[in-house]
């Protein structure tokens, strides 16, 4: 997750699949090591005491690990890094959809802008979902000031570790049906998402689509996750 590896990324690729889908798949973002790395990293969180419930949020059954508000290293080198590739996406967006939000170019940037809004609290989590759980649908949305995309990365080998625990994400336009898209994320795997909305260009122009996302109840075994979220919470 070094600045070396996510630069080079196919940028290129990347870009059009969020254009086209809202979403696009990094195959081995992660290698073993680094994933037994943020295990640990989950295992301290849950000695720390950062557990919330998603049952008292509303937001489906289960907990999760809250991240502190300085990120460990590894994640906090991982989101400056892809922040400022994700950037010019960002205000792209923003601008096709009239809207005048603008993000500065670097997290360090934008996190100040949060702190002045007053918007201090780390949304980013780890999740460790058992059988039975589920995260319902969501989305991590703040305000005008939260940044559109982020990303999702799994842990856990869902041929050998867990049954069941997809990753869906929801997509609404006027007048449309809700499409469903199932993401095949492997061990290692991350994706970076829309979390709200994303502009869509149909046969008039372009219009905005809404975004949810969710994990379907997990059958068996155990399923670890991490979502980084660029924008903080009031």
């Amino acid at each position: 997750m070094d600045n070396k590896k996510i630069a080079a990324l196919d940028w290129g690729r990347i870009e059009s699949d969020l254009n086209k889908e809202g979403y696009a798949l990094l195959p081995k973002f992660v290698t073993d090591q680094e994933i037994d790395g943020l295990k640990q990293l989950a295992n301290n969180q849950d000695k720390q005491g950062q557990q919330q419930s998603l049952d008292a949020l509303g937001l489906g059954v289960g907990n999760f690990l809250r991240l502190p508000n300085q990120l460990p290293q590894p994640l906090h080198r991982c989101r400056e890094a892809l922040f400022s590739r994700l950037v010019p996406i960002a205000n792209r967006w923003s601008e096709i959809m009239g809207k005048d939000t603008r993000y500065p170019p670097s997290m360090t940037d934008y996190a100040r802008v949060n702190q002045e809004l007053g918007q201090v609290v780390e949304m980013s989590f780890i999740s460790s979902m058992q059988p039975g759980e589920y995260h319902a649908l969501h989305q991590n949305l703040v305000d005008a000031n939260t940044f559109p995309l982020q990303l999702v990365i799994l842990l856990s080998d869902p041929t050998k570790d867990f049954f069941g625990g997809e990753f869906i994400m929801t997509e609404q336009r006027p007048r449309m049906q809700s499409r469903p898209m199932v993401l095949p994320l492997r061990k290692g795997d991350a994706a970076i998402i829309t979390v709200a909305h994303r502009p869509f260009r149909g046969s008039k122009g372009y219009y905005r689509v809404n975004i949810k996302h969710a994990v379907s109840r997990l059958r068996s075994g155990e399923r670890m996750a991490i979502e980084l979220i660029f924008h903080q919470a009031p």
